[in-house]
């Protein structure tokens, strides 16, 4: 297949640090190039892809301090504007972009797959189920949920290449919070379980300007000798972080979709402890690899019974059920059952 994959251009492909969706799409990318399709990725020029590579930016906008680095700005535009424009060179387009995309890929002539990476609010839910011309696809079965009357054409978990991640049989004793300081994902939470356990905590984590405030007020009082941010970090030290981390804990206060970290932890070893929200049932195993809790009180319960957890199940069960492998297979199905209906 002719395959056409169009990254938001926010950071690089793969991320250097932070990065979700740029990380899966990598991953993505160079599977289905390594099984003989004729990828094109339209990234940021600083990408690394065996796909052919079409920037129209050099560096990634995060990089280059571009203003309005989430939303309409004119290089993300263009982006978009220029993969479709070459529509005809593909037999699908596979756009990560969401809603920003949705008006360009709602007049596309070639069948376009829509990755929802992000939350569904109302206002993209109505915009979704007007412009419907994309096929849907859900990263986890929560996200579906919120939204069964969208075209969805399936749910394909996010996946990696499990097996290069570092693993370790032992933990350090600390506690460890990774990707970024926000109220939505719950840092301030991590503290305060830190704490009252009297546990040393890890933050490994960026800081974004629009979350300043809620770093000045709830986090940066309570930073210490136990309670440490390390700042944002690279994927080799995140990643030994999370291979030494007594636990990942994972206290978000929205409807995560999905969230890569934990199967990032649970492939070095580490389990998770995240609260009853979203993905979160879906991706940590309860009692396996981690465990599925209520709330803060359930949090410090689950740290104290922590080393009941086997971490080498940690490790299998991500390698199992989140592999890039079994993301792709995921993703050749969807595209061959659109094509077949075109």
């Amino acid at each position: 297949m002719k395959i056409a994959q169009i990254a938001p251009l926010i950071e690089r492909v793969p991320p250097k640090k932070y990065g979700g969706t740029e990380r899966m799409v990598y991953a993505l990318t160079e599977k289905l190039v390594k099984r003989g399709h004729d990828v094109t990725l339209f990234a940021s020029g600083d990408s690394i892809s065996s796909a052919k590579l079409v920037s129209v930016y050099p560096r990634s906008l995060r990089e280059a301090r571009i203003k309005d680095l989430y939303g309409l700005n004119d290089l993300m535009l263009f982006n978009i504007g220029l993969a479709y424009s070459r529509q005809k060179e593909f037999d699908i387009i596979h756009d990560h972009n969401a809603q920003i995309s949705l008006p360009t890929a709602n007049l596309c002539t070639v069948p376009v797959v829509f990755t929802l990476h992000g939350p569904i609010s109302l206002t993209q839910r109505k915009m979704l189920e007007e412009l419907g011309n994309p096929h849907l696809v859900a990263v986890s079965h929560a996200q579906k949920d919120q939204a069964p009357r969208l075209n969805f054409a399936g749910v394909v978990y996010n996946g990696l290449d499990m097996e290069q991640y570092p693993f370790s049989a032992e933990h350090d004793g600390y506690l460890l919070s990774v990707g970024r300081i926000s109220a939505e994902k719950g840092t301030h939470l991590a503290i305060q379980a830190a704490q009252y356990l009297n546990l040393p905590l890890v933050i490994a984590a960026k800081l974004d300007a629009m979350d300043m405030p809620y770093f000045q007020q709830y986090i940066a009082p309570l930073l210490s000798e136990d309670i440490r941010w390390v700042g944002e970090v690279d994927e080799q030290e995140r990643n030994r972080l999370m291979s030494k981390a007594r636990c990942l804990l994972h206290p978000v206060t929205w409807r995560e979709p999905f969230g890569l970290v934990m199967i990032e932890a649970m492939a070095c070893g580490c389990p998770v402890i995240g609260f009853r929200r979203g993905s979160i049932p879906e991706i940590v195993k309860d009692g396996k690899t981690g465990f599925v809790v209520g709330d803060l009180e359930e949090m410090l319960e689950a740290i104290l019974k922590i080393d009941t957890i086997d971490r080498q199940e940690c490790r299998k069960y991500a390698i199992e059920h989140f592999h890039t492998d079994r993301m792709a297979d995921g993703y050749e199905k969807i595209y061959r059952t659109i094509l077949e209906r075109n």
